[in-house]
């Protein structure tokens, strides 16, 4: 029985396992079976129908959401045809393929060639609009001039087509120079704005060498996204076979991108999967958290608290707060002055002479200066009269200094700048009390 039930669990297993790679082998073989002729095309791996009132503006050049497209899937548009000489080749290269792609129409060209706008429809491809003229101001013109211009655009290509049905309501903007009044009218008439993800710099003068490479690269670095291509330069015509080998090589799948009609409603989509790089559980969000709107279920509201539950130490305040509010505001009145009599004013005891009395003490004078000898009469009016002892012993300390400046020259510049071992005379202090 065990035997049994371990056989049955891997039959199950391998059954599952032989139908996912079943799957798989089929959508990589898809391609070949719509292509007869070419088992090595590229294909179109699906069909996404988009419903443009949903998603306004798409492409990360310029706005947050592009397509909803799964990783190593690529959108293919074209802009500015058709132009017979090259937007013919454009139409083979991809057919060779059986690829499906995007083309943005100018007013002007479809009437022109009116019948290479018929072809691409013919070919299965999405037809939209790029203006009338494809002037580079859409970013500066006056919204009625932007208006005429994406309406005569879109009157010249339905005139071509004869059947107003078959053109999607796709428009990308001149030079992607984008005007918020421009895409605010695209969206009152249900048009799909459409930006890029990534672009070739085919319309420069570049070798088509190194539109392959820009194409390649920037695809590479985002791993999915909208091309954008000219089916109108001969640089996109030379290098458009290698990019579309290559697709093929490094497993990169086709999308073709349809408006949603009545009859063909748009894919079911989730709105995360309108960003580029949606973020992730195990990536750090980088904005602050929104603040949860809580619902308090069976809430109860306490009791608003009385005067009496205050612990309050006035007994007469309870009484004033139940008066009126005019007597309360009578009370509050700003005081007025204060009247003091002259029977009531406060007498301070009369100060005591000893209070301003300085007592005697003994000072001390010098007597002697820098150069007493210099200024005798100075140094008298300084120490007033002195007794004869002071006189005394001043007397002979003058006559030393004297005698020690004829002497020595240099001593009588003692105080300037004489050398730190020279002996200065000592000044004489008296004791002088008065």
């Amino acid at each position: 029985m065990i035997a049994s039930v371990g056989a049955g669990f891997w039959k199950g297993s391998w059954t599952a396992l032989s139908l996912v790679v079943l799957i798989c082998a089929s959508s990589q073989s898809a391609a070949a079976a719509d292509c007869p002729g070419h088992p090595d095309a590229l294909g179109t791996s699906r069909t996404l129908v988009v419903d443009p009132r949903e998603h306004a503006r798409i492409g990360t050049m310029q706005y947050a959401e592009t397509l909803p497209l799964d990783d190593h899937e690529v959108v293919l548009t074209f802009d500015d045809g058709p132009l017979p000489k090259y937007s013919n080749q454009v139409l083979d290269i991809l057919a060779s393929q059986c690829v499906k792609a995007t083309f943005f129409i100018i007013g002007r060209q479809a009437n022109a060639n009116p019948q290479g706008v018929r072809k691409l429809i013919a070919a299965g491809h999405t037809v939209g609009t790029h203006s009338q003229n494809h002037p580079l101001t859409f970013n500066k013109m006056s919204i009625e001039q932007a208006r005429q211009e994406v309406d005569a655009g879109i009157a010249s290509t339905v005139a071509a087509l004869g059947d107003a049905s078959k053109l999607a309501p796709f428009f990308r903007i001149p030079g992607l120079l984008r005007a918020a009044a421009v895409e605010d009218y695209l969206a009152s008439r249900g048009i799909q704005a459409w930006s890029a993800d990534f672009p070739a710099d085919d319309w420069r003068h570049i070798p088509p060498s190194r539109v392959y490479d820009l194409a390649i690269q920037r695809l590479e670095a985002k791993g999915k996204g909208i091309l954008l291509l000219h089916d109108i330069q001969p640089r996109t015509v030379a290098a458009l076979p290698r990019i579309l080998q290559e697709l093929k090589a490094r497993g990169y799948r086709i999308v073709h991108v349809v408006p949603a009609t009545p009859e063909r409603p748009a894919t079911p989509t989730d709105p995360v999967q309108w960003l580029l790089h949606p973020p992730t559980e195990t990536v750090a969000s980088v904005r602050w958290p929104k603040i949860p709107n809580f619902v308090f279920a069976q809430a109860q509201t306490l009791p608003v608290p009385g005067l009496s539950n205050l612990d309050w130490r006035d007994p007469g305040l309870f009484d004033r707060l139940r008066r009126p509010r005019a007597a309360l505001v009578a009370q509050t009145a700003w005081p007025g002055p204060l009247r003091v009599s002259e029977n009531s004013r406060p007498a301070l005891p009369v100060p005591a002479s000893s209070v301003f009395r300085m007592p005697e003490g003994v000072r001390v004078t010098l007597l002697a200066s820098r150069s007493p000898a210099n200024r005798p009469d100075h140094a008298a009016n300084a120490i007033g009269p002195i007794s004869a002892r002071a006189r005394t012993v001043g007397a002979p300390q003058a006559a030393h200094s004297r005698h020690a400046a004829h002497q020595n020259p240099q001593a009588g510049h003692a105080g300037r700048g004489a050398p730190k071992h020279a002996v200065q005379a000592k000044p004489a202090v008296h004791v002088a009390k008065r």
